[in-house]
């Protein structure tokens, strides 16, 4: 197994770029600099696609956790090639505690997982229980990209992103983030949890913030919006 970490660093390595992972290190302040070898996406999904399911591919998914940011998300491109439900999920929920960056959380989400909703959303329900900052913001993620269009949306969605209560700055930005969308795509559904004021106070004022910045809301409903901000004290 080591042989192949080992190659495997050497070739991200050689797809680096300093100037890249400079850039990276200011957009995301949890990871520290010497982590970052600064591999473009591209390049990287391209290395995916080369390595999967060859030996050295099986035995890089063992090996965590990683040394690198490069190396975690070399992790999920490979997990985004998996075409088996359970093998898939399997792989996500092993992954998820050593994610350590908005970045890595985001990026990644095998397809596969789209083909069986009800046993993905069992998951996503166990996700935002977590007591993880990463775990909880993929599940927030997932339900943004894949539950808040027909037919996959449901009352259950909201209620199930409004019950997260948790500090963190990534968690919370993904909340209200999902809420923004919403806000966007399900407009009758969403708005009671601003009247009812049902989200923390940041998280609401981020949301309508969102939404009103989007150009997919129309004029006069972001006017209503800015007038259901609320007061904020600290992060509440």
């Amino acid at each position: 197994m080591s042989s192949y970490k080992n190659q495997i660093q050497a070739d991200l390595f050689a797809l680096g770029d300093q100037s890249y992972a400079a850039f990276q290190g200011k957009l995301m302040p949890t990871v520290p600099a010497e982590r970052l070898i600064g591999v473009r996406t591209p390049a990287l999904r391209a290395y995916a696609r080369r390595l999967a399911g060859s030996e050295a591919a099986k035995a890089f998914l063992l090996s965590l956790p990683h040394d690198y940011y490069d190396e975690n998300n070399l992790h999920g491109a490979l997990l985004d090639r998996i075409r088996d439900f359970d093998q898939a999920i399997a792989g996500v929920e092993i992954f998820l505690p050593y994610i350590d960056n908005w970045a890595t959380c985001d990026m990644f989400c095998p397809k596969v997982l789209r083909k069986e909703p009800e046993r993905l959303w069992e998951r996503i329900l166990v996700w935002l229980a977590s007591d993880k900052v990463y775990t909880i913001r993929y599940g927030l993620v997932r339900l943004t990209s894949w539950y808040l269009d027909a037919p996959l949306f449901s009352p259950e969605v909201l209620d199930a992103a409004a019950r997260v209560k948790h500090d963190d700055y990534y968690v919370r930005m993904a909340q209200a983030w999902l809420f923004s969308i919403a806000l966007v795509k399900q407009y009758d559904a969403a708005l009671p949890y601003l009247i009812q004021e049902k989200l923390t106070p940041w998280v609401h004022n981020k949301a309508i913030q969102k939404a009103v910045e989007s150009f997919r809301v129309p004029a006069e409903t972001k006017k209503h919006l800015k007038t259901l901000k609320r007061q904020e004290r600290g992060n509440a």
